[in-house]
């Protein structure tokens, strides 16, 4: 681009700026509740090359139209069909391309994505820390007001994330072509994606990691208080510094045939001690407290005395199905007050944080769908029923504990719970591309346990914490204090991460959702229930720090042989470095494309770290985690020939630092005065350095060269 060009284009982004800091600096939001936006197309203006995007009275888009050749046509339609608004602005020019310039402006939730999947795209799921800067985004989508602006293919398109002003995300874009299309579309989960009690102005998804361990693979049924605080010991030794949060009890404790509340506050014998004293003992491990419920009833006793907690069949028996025994009546205030809300009030008071409550799907299909005609006869919705008896649960236990809904996938339930198990029992991969774009937006993606197999381990790790879902072990603990527990230590903390996109990568799932609404039974997974079998195998990261960005790529399978760095979001110009985290292989410098080799057996996946190569020396990887920096590097600056950064150590655990150093730069000194230097050693253009600590905490170092001609 000629100097005269990049001078426009900056008087153009200037201009833009000053006109929504005017706009803006009036408008700043302070508040912590939102208005619903207005079901309705936007106002688009377009006068004297200057193209505004008006929504709910704001500019949401302002850009300046730059063409040499004959003015560009301009075209408009707008669409609407039950609701569904599809707003598009076209402009066309029958000679040479256009540009357009300018700026889109969005809520604190907004965020760069893909707004639908590109012809020949690589199946690849993408998720960013942070606002991504990838090439492969061609949209905006505002997850607070539930809107997106996107560009059509064949435009070239870059969005790139500006500083926040006033509490609004800001992105510069630019749009090149012969023809040049901008759709607007509001309500874009709720009415474009089907999701009709998707309300994001209400609520905000958990944004805290969700790492944990749950006892059901481990054990079972065959739980008691003297194990669950041995796998607390083990996990507080183990896992806990990395950042393993929660300890989750599952079936086993209740008494059986559970139902009214004292069968759930008040334990089984193997729990001698009492609920409270466990939570306690949790706590004092560093740990939160998980609890595990259904919310089904099964004391037939009291049902036959008290059948009006109940919902009745066509007889006027209470009415009875499989999983669910006999259906609780959500639209009885009785039995939200006598059974519900004592049961996690209880719960809640002795201490416990996390709530996983299942067999939700049992209530709607085998119970609330499966005897329509009760709730007819009453004139109620029996969606909204369901809804408010899962509202009462929330209620109870407050939005500041986790709740989980287990299991299958719930779409009613958005806005309600902060988490949903999405397919079977048992850990599954399909679910990280059939519901990607629901991970973070919509709810945290549960993909359920994970097992430490010596098959299964490294990767079922990995691309959990790569795609920011919940993240739950369920080994025995013994297996804890052996080698295995490396790929968990790896990917702990898990980080939250913004979509890279809103459409799913595989739709054969989610496109079967309206089903929800006509299923009867929940035994075993239906249509919409998201797959165990993977059905992508790239999953790519983007990590975005104030001092720089990378690219985290997993690689499960060997499918694809060549991985091009255009098709990564990548600039296929610049030279990018890259370093293999398992194996601790540096491939090399590459521009274009790279070729991954084969994966090791030992891992059953490859872990790519990729940088773009800088002129001097610099950061390639850490150990501490598969992001290779994300949790543990700060404040990582080169000036005056040194190379400065923090780091966040665990106690006991080496730290390693991998660094490039061209050839014209001659290592002089690394220092670290807070940790003890176990290892400084280089082998061709790669210095590795190990660091330890006796305990947990930040240190400063900084490596010092000299520049040779």
């Amino acid at each position: 681009m000629s100097n005269a060009k990049l001078n426009l284009r900056f008087k153009i982004v200037a201009v833009l700026f000053l006109i929504f800091a005017i706009h803006y600096s009036a408008q700043a939001q302070t508040k912590t509740s939102f208005p619903a936006p207005p079901l309705k197309p936007a106002e688009i203006k377009f006068a004297d090359n200057l193209i505004q995007i008006i929504y709910q009275g704001k500019n949401i888009l302002t850009a300046k139209l730059e063409y040499s050749g004959e003015s560009p046509i301009f075209n408009q339609l707008v669409d609407e069909k039950d609701g569904v608004i599809n707003q598009v602005f076209k402009l066309t020019s029958t000679d040479k391309p256009i540009h357009l310039q300018g700026l889109i402006n969005s809520s604190i939730e907004g965020f760069p994505c893909e707004s639908d999947k590109r012809n020949d795209a690589l199946p690849m799921i993408r998720n960013s820390v942070g606002l991504s800067h990838s090439l492969l985004n061609n949209a905006v989508y505002d997850r607070r007001y539930d809107w997106l602006v996107s560009v059509d293919f064949p435009a070239k398109i870059q969005i790139t994330p500006q500083e926040a002003q006033n509490g609004e995300n800001i992105f510069e874009f630019s749009a090149t072509g012969r023809e040049i299309i901008i759709r607007f579309r509001p309500y874009f989960y709720n009415k474009h994606k089907g999701l009709s009690y998707f309300e994001p102005w209400t609520y905000q998804v958990w944004q805290k990691p969700v790492a944990g361990w749950c006892s059901w693979f481990a054990y079972f049924k065959d739980i008691d208080e003297v194990k669950i605080k041995h796998t607390a010991d083990i996990l507080q030794q183990t896992l806990v510094p990395f950042g393993l949060e929660y300890l989750q009890i599952d079936d086993g404790y209740q008494q059986e045939p559970a139902g009214l509340p004292e069968t759930w506050l008040t334990p089984n014998e193997k729990f001698p001690s009492g609920l409270k004293n466990l939570s306690s003992y949790i706590h004092s491990k560093g740990m939160k407290p998980g609890i595990w419920t259904y919310a089904s009833f099964h004391q037939e006793d009291f049902t036959q005395k008290n059948p009006e907690y109940f919902v009745r069949d066509e007889a006027g028996n209470p009415a009875k199905g499989n999983w669910v025994g006999f259906v609780l009546d959500g639209s009885n205030q009785k039995t939200l007050d006598d059974i519900i809300k004592p049961i996690y009030a209880g719960l809640e008071k002795t201490g416990w944080q996390y709530f996983k409550v299942d067999a939700l799907r049992h209530l709607r299909y085998e119970g609330y769908n499966s005897f329509p005609e009760y709730f007819q006869n009453k004139g109620l919705d029996r969606v909204e029923v369901y809804r408010n008896f899962v509202k009462t649960i929330r209620n109870t236990v407050g939005k500041d504990h986790f709740m989980l809904a287990c299991w299958g996938i719930r779409p009613e339930l958005t806005g309600i719970v902060d988490g949903c198990r999405i397919g079977n029992d048992g850990y599954g991969y399909g679910g990280l591309a059939q519901y990607n774009s629901f991970n973070n937006v919509v709810w945290r993606n549960d993909p359920d346990h994970i097992e430490l197999s010596e098959t299964e381990a490294y990767r079922s790790t990995m691309v959990t914490s790569l795609c920011g879902g919940l993240f739950m072990l369920t080994d025995k603990p013994e297996k804890y204090l052996t080698g295995i527990i490396e790929p968990a230590k790896r990917t702990l903390p898990v980080p939250f991460t913004l979509s890279g996109q809103v459409y799913e990568v595989d739709p054969t799932r989610s496109s079967q959702l309206f089903r929800v609404d006509s299923e009867m039974s929940g035994s075993g997974p239906r249509v919409f229930d998201a797959d165990q079998a993977a059905v992508c195998d790239l999953y790519l990261l983007e990590i975005n720090k104030p001092f720089e960005n990378w690219m985290i790529l997993g690689r499960t399978d060997e499918n694809t042989e060549k991985l091009k760095f255009a098709d990564l979001g990548l600039n296929p110009e610049k030279e990018y470095l890259i370093f293999e985290f398992w194996t601790k292989k540096y491939f090399g410098s590459f521009m274009s494309d790279f070729i991954p080799g084969s994966i090791d057996p030992k891992y059953n996946c490859q872990l790519f770290c990729i940088r773009e190569r800088l002129v001097h020396p610099q950061i390639l990887a850490t150990n501490r985690h598969i992001t290779c920096g994300n949790p543990d590097l700060e404040n990582v600056i080169w000036d005056k020939n040194v190379l400065s950064g923090q780091s966040l150590l665990v106690g006991g655990d080496v730290y390693e630092i991998y660094l490039t150093e061209p050839e014209t730069f001659a290592f002089k000194s690394f220092v670290c005065p807070d940790a003890e230097i176990l290892a400084n050693k280089k082998s061709g253009l790669i210095r590795k350095v190990s660091l330890k600590s006796n305990e947990s905490k930040v240190v400063k170092w900084s490596v010092e060269y000299t520049f040779q001609e």
